[in-house]
């Protein structure tokens, strides 16, 4: 009997010692994981608390220059942002609640790692203590240069490195500015037509119009892998199926068209006449390997892409969706992606707005590195959307690129969206081709012919870029 109790007291001394090593688990796996979001979140009461005690820190470039910091004048703290407008949307605001990284970056902006000695003689003079410095990706030239650029138009740009996914520009029109939004939220968020404050570079979703093509062109690939190359189509400038017609830009008759001169030329006719031969339910599994229908683990808000084919779709819908229209909608951050994967030999990196977090000391408190997402294509493939995609540069619809000092590669769109306005313009870019450095993906909202209005903006800034 004796034996018997002792086995139950055995069995409870280590159901016990799980239950304490599991608990003790958690509270790592929380206070590593899980704390900075719950102390991001605007109803944690913490973060009011905090502000008492932290001066919040600053936000910097990659290059250490300031972009936002807090100034304080008898006890009074005054966020400043000396760029004005450039900055207005990745970096945010703290005066009529919080944006941008001002919010997701927030939980190292108000906490302190600064030296003891430092916290302790601010303690005893009743100051407030350093928060931390928050490193970004971001470019401030290149910044500043984009958003000069665009300053007439509405829309969205971001610059990426395929290879690593850090984000060295990310500009959205309309703006504002930042240190005078307090006098200006109102004006703003009463006039109904008016979106300044809405990032379209993550959360603008936008039909992709023709720079769709390359994922349409992937899944012809992948549906055909032995013969793809084979393919050949007669444009005739427009291809009539059922009761549905579709007509190619201008009504240009292509002529006898492979694979990379339907998108060199951007062929419409040709795309609806692979689009209604591809598998649906294939397609579809593309388009989410691609990161479409997926929400994003970027650690900053973005919309979801949006792919809405299934076996069940209609012809009419499956000819408009595989030349960039139909019901497919997609964030420039997200067309970013999937050239940056293009360029990167078919592996999608995570889109990073952060390099790093410093103490008031200097000590580094977090470091990121590159997270990859995956194969998202074969390197095979990656390489064969590459060949398209220059051909498109050297004797296509992107010739605009065209430079004696790189060899870019690229893909237009012109995505209609009212039949009474111009088109929304497109272009998705990397350079150099044969050894990947930048991405762009920029839209300009009713501006017309991607070649014609973004293609002049990409090529200042590659030529800015590798000036070197």
């Amino acid at each position: 009997m004796s034996r018997r109790i002792n086995g139950y007291i055995l069995g409870m001394v280590y159901l016990f010692i799980l239950l304490f090593i599991g608990l003790a688990g958690y509270l790592c796996y929380f206070t590593w994981k899980e704390a900075p979001e719950l102390v991001n979140n605007p109803y944690n009461g913490r973060l009011a608390k905090l502000n008492q005690s932290v001066v919040r820190g600053d936000i910097t470039s990659s290059d250490g220059t300031v972009i936002a910091y807090s100034e304080v004048n008898d006890g009074e703290e005054i966020r400043k942002y000396p760029y004005d407008e450039a900055f207005a949307h990745v970096v945010g605001y703290t005066n009529v609640g919080e944006a941008g990284l001002e919010s997701t970056a927030g939980y190292y902006l108000l906490n302190s790692h600064d030296s003891a000695l430092n916290k302790l003689y601010k303690e005893i003079t009743d100051q407030k203590v350093t928060g931390d410095t928050v490193v970004t990706n971001l470019d401030k030239d290149l910044q500043q240069l984009i958003s000069d650029a665009m300053d007439k138009y509405q829309g969205a740009c971001v610059v990426m490195e395929p290879s690593t996914g850090k984000i060295r520009a990310m500009v959205s029109k309309p703006d504002f500015n930042p240190n005078t939004l307090e006098t200006d939220y109102e004006k703003l968020v009463s006039d109904q037509s008016n979106s300044n404050l809405v990032n379209r570079a993550t959360r603008g979703l936008y039909s992709p119009g023709s720079t769709f093509k390359l994922v349409t062109a992937l899944a012809f690939m992948e549906q055909n892998p032995d013969d793809w190359t084979n393919y050949q189509y007669k444009c005739e400038g427009s291809i009539r199926l059922g009761d549905q017609v579709i007509h190619c830009s201008h009504n240009t008759k292509h002529g006898k068209v492979d694979l990379t001169k339907s998108i060199a030329k951007s062929c419409n006719s040709s795309f609806v006449n692979i689009g209604v031969s591809l598998d649906i339910a294939q397609f579809r599994e593309t388009a989410e390997r691609l990161m479409f229908n997926q929400k994003l683990n970027t650690g900053f808000s973005t919309a979801v892409s949006k792919f809405d084919l299934t076996p069940e779709s209609s012809q009419a819908l499956v000819m408009q969706t595989s030349f960039g229209q139909g019901n497919t909608l997609i964030t420039p951050l997200q067309n970013a992606m999937i050239t940056s994967a293009i360029a990167n030999l078919g592996v999608m990196m995570n889109p990073q707005l952060l390099d790093h977090v410093v103490s008031a000391d200097g000590s580094v408190v977090e470091q990121y590195e590159p997270e990859s997402l995956g194969s998202v294509m074969t390197a095979e493939q990656a390489m064969a959307l590459s060949d398209m995609m220059m051909e498109t540069v050297n004797n296509g619809t992107a010739k605009v690129l065209k430079s004696s000092g790189y060899q870019a590669a690229a893909k237009t769109g012109s995505a209609q969206t009212d039949n009474e306005k111009e088109t929304d313009a497109w272009m998705v870019a990397f350079a150099p081709a044969d050894n990947p450095r930048y991405v762009v993906s920029m839209v300009l909202e009713e501006a017309g012919a991607g070649s014609e209005t973004a293609g002049p903006i990409i090529k200042k800034i590659f030529d800015t870029l590798l000036a070197d």
